[in-house]
């Protein structure tokens, strides 16, 4: 029987029970970026531009450290549902235990390489003279508090991948307004500028796994959390390994042309560093809802997977990428027709505006080809293909970018320019998965099994 935040994702109508996945984990999704929004606004409001672009300096940098390790939870959250889907207890139970226990060392990994990579990497990217101190304090508080980051992301990659994407909300939601409220807390009353941001953002991310960690614990069957239990059993970890590894190193990559770019717009000094970094924000809640496509993808197509149920297969793609598209183009033309007022909150600047509108006019207008792009991977991850789309993306989307960074981009130095790099990979590279995706359906059968 199936409790009250489990979705069925094997029989009956495909569309409403993906809206049902999809919503809950966007609003999750929106809550976590509300978590850097608060830090990029309240910096920008009380503490000034350069602040405001220390904050958001480190952003790509922060997703190429941790890329690797939170991909290992897309293979956690394929693996539970395959198993879920098949009705197989113990395996979802060591895969459970498994996640929990390396998401621990992937964090205190993490601790490590954060803090004492934070002032090289930031050099190496040429971050400006005034900024960089800010950007080191920054980063090396929030990379402290990387054990319960991972912990978040992998306890709530088992519960999506049994459709439980509302209590993730609820406890994001909780874990947000004590964010915010310490924020403000830290930077206004006591004056503590990115150092109180960061604190801010460690101590709910505190709570917010804490709260993961007690629902796996109250859980029945084999979701159930016994701390006791706690152990790597090699089987799964390979298992986890084999497909999360190849979507980790994706991010990695992809974080290194995030990089490239970063450092390419730090060339056109703080102000410009600061627009970017608003503007980035604002796209960020575009991108995160169409994400929850992705992700509902990838746990329908995992489950149908496990269940057998082959002829489900097309239209989860079909139904998602409809889906994707139309969230993609009306929230990113949304997001551009609201620029001024959006920017304005990040900052009063009109420099800083102008340069944030820049962007937008750009990413947010072809937003939604980066939401195909993605879908089309979860299909090939949640059937098991991990290595393909990752050699596709890094080929296609990374391999692109950094390539127009070194010609097109050198050859006519403007924004403009920079930013037009983001659309041209993401039409390449999903025409590329389209490709592949139609090679890889006709290994499974059309019909379902018996």
């Amino acid at each position: 029987m199936k409790k009250s935040y489990e979705i069925d994702m094997c029989s009956g109508p495909i569309l409403g029970k993906l809206l049902l996945f999809a919503l809950p984990l966007m609003l999750s999704g929106i809550l976590q970026l509300l978590f850097n929004a608060a830090d990029v606004i309240v910096v920008g409001r009380f503490a000034g531009s350069q602040s405001l672009a220390a904050v958001g300096s480190t952003s790509s940098l922060i997703n190429l450290l941790i890329n690797l390790f939170v991909g290992l939870s897309i293979g956690v959250n394929v693996l539970v549902a395959k198993h879920y889907g098949a009705k197989e207890e113990q395996e979802v139970s060591d895969t459970v235990h498994t996640a929990i226990m390396t998401s621990l060392i992937s964090g205190c990994i993490l601790v490590v390489v954060g803090i004492a990579a934070a002032r090289p990497l930031l050099e190496l990217m040429g971050t400006p003279d005034d900024v960089i101190d800010k950007s080191v304090l920054y980063m090396r508080i929030y990379f402290a508090g990387m054990p319960v980051v991972m912990l978040y992301n992998f306890g709530s990659a088992v519960l999506r991948a049994i459709g439980d994407t509302k209590r993730p909300l609820y406890y994001l939601a909780a874990a947000g307004l004590v964010n915010i409220v310490l924020n403000l807390w830290f930077v206004i009353g006591f004056h503590l500028d990115v150092a109180g941001v960061a604190l801010a953002t460690v101590i709910s991310q505190c709570i917010s796994s804490g709260l993961i960690v007690r629902c796996l614990m109250k859980s029945e069957g084999g979701l159930r959390l016994h701390l006791k239990k706690l152990s790597i059993n090699k089987k799964k970890l390979m298992q986890i390994i084999r497909i999360g590894l190849p979507a980790g190193m994706q991010g990695a990559i992809f974080s290194v042309s995030n990089v490239l770019i970063q450092s390419s717009v730090n060339s056109f000094g703080s102000i410009a560093m600061a627009g970017n970094t608003a503007a980035a924000n604002i796209e960020g809640f575009v991108y995160t809802a169409m994400n929850s496509v992705y992700q509902a993808n990838l746990s329908f197509t995992s489950q149908n997977i496990g269940a057998k149920k082959f002829s489900r297969l097309n239209r989860i793609l079909l139904i998602c990428l409809g889906v994707v598209t139309a969230t993609g183009l009306i929230l990113g033309w949304g997001a551009l027709a609201g620029g001024q007022e959006l920017l304005r909150i990040y900052s009063a600047d009109p420099e800083v505006i102008s340069y944030g509108i820049l962007r937008m006019e750009i990413i947010c207008t072809t937003y939604f080809l980066c939401g195909c792009m993605d879908t089309l991977v979860g299909s090939l991850r949640g059937m098991g293909y991990s290595v393909l789309p990752m050699a596709v993306s890094l080929t296609g989307a990374c391999g692109i970018r950094v390539l127009w960074i070194f010609t097109v981009f050198a050859a006519f130095h403007s924004l403009t320019v920079l930013y037009v790099s983001y659309p041209v990979s993401w039409v390449i590279t999903a025409l590329a998965h389209l490709v592949c995706l139609s090679r890889v359906r006709r290994r499974f059968p059309k019909t379902d099994a018996v």
